[in-house]
């Protein structure tokens, strides 16, 4: 005899955003509950400055009764009411998602990734790390996990061929994020665009402060009293892309930059899990150069 699941954990996620008007939530909802759907989660937000409106369901899957797919089916006649610059997707949670990520020598954040998806504690597996140095080769594949190294020409000018092994090597994974965990390349404009919405960078700044290089020199140098991490979307603009998360931790005169990288890493690591996490679980909404995360 089967026991039944004490929870039943699996989602139909639908997300949405468009012009603003009246009767949008009604509609949407309807919908909803004309296929039987039971709501567990709903986040809306009306953008008086763009007059945008976004929103966010998480349906019990077992609740639908036709599946995804023909839920899916049918909504696309409901978003396209709402006008044809209607952005929405749905997605089915049970459905694995895969994470590439790209590495350098640091290994904070990916020990930190590394161990939230063998705990369970992250929406996706780990499908390969790819890395331009081998120094994190080790405890990837201590995990378990494949390692992939690609060698990077000391001149930026002579990057090019590495750029298109390391794309050729994470798009065969087709993954839902590429991240890039402390992966010290700038990624070339057209990969940036091929990425577009996958690409998940952390960067160790509260932006828009202290872009580029050494953000903890330049914080330590203008005696700073809080340093902090953002997770954000990869764009050709360097460290510019739409921000998913954003943490920071007080610093004081005592601290030296050896303390700033420190208590920063710690930052970074939480910064980037959620954010991730974020992305993964379709909490995310892009609208030009701004997010609706609905975490």
């Amino acid at each position: 005899m089967s026991v039944p699941a004490l929870h039943d954990d699996r989602r139909i996620v639908l997300t949405l955003g468009c012009p603003d008007s009246v009767g949008i939530v009604a509609r949407i909802t309807g919908f909803i509950a004309e296929n039987g759907g039971s709501i567990v989660e709903a986040g809306y937000h009306a953008d008086a400055a763009t007059g945008w409106f976004f929103t966010r369901q998480a349906i019990r899957a077992s609740s639908v009764a036709d599946g995804v797919d023909a839920f899916r089916a049918k909504f696309a006649g409901v978003a396209a009411e709402f006008g044809p610059e209607t952005d929405w997707s749905v997605h089915d949670s049970g459905t694995p998602k895969r994470v590439v990520l790209l590495v350098s020598k640091e290994g904070h954040c990916l020990h930190d990734l590394l161990g939230r998806a063998a705990g369970g504690e992250l929406p996706a597996t780990i499908e390969a790390v790819i890395g331009n140095h081998t120094d994190l080769q080790r405890v990837v594949e201590a995990h378990g996990v494949r390692f992939h190294h690609v060698p990077f020409a000391r001149d930026p000018a002579e990057r090019g061929p590495a750029f298109d092994e390391v794309r050729e090597l994470v798009d065969a994974h087709n993954p839902d994020a590429v991240v890039l965990a402390r992966f010290m390349q700038v990624l070339p404009a057209e990969l940036c665009e091929h990425w577009t919405g996958k690409a998940i960078n952390i960067h160790h700044s509260f932006l828009p402060s202290f872009v580029g290089a050494r953000p903890y020199h330049q914080a330590f140098a203008r005696g700073v009293k809080l340093i902090g991490a953002t997770c954000h979307y990869v764009t050709a603009e360097l460290d510019a892309g739409p921000i998913l998360e954003q943490d920071v931790i007080r610093v004081d005169h005592a601290d030296e930059v050896r303390d700033f990288v420190r208590q920063g890493r710690d930052i970074e690591k939480l910064v980037l899990a959620r954010g991730l996490r974020w992305h993964l679980e379709d909490r995310v909404l892009v609208h030009g150069g701004k997010t609706v995360v609905f975490s």
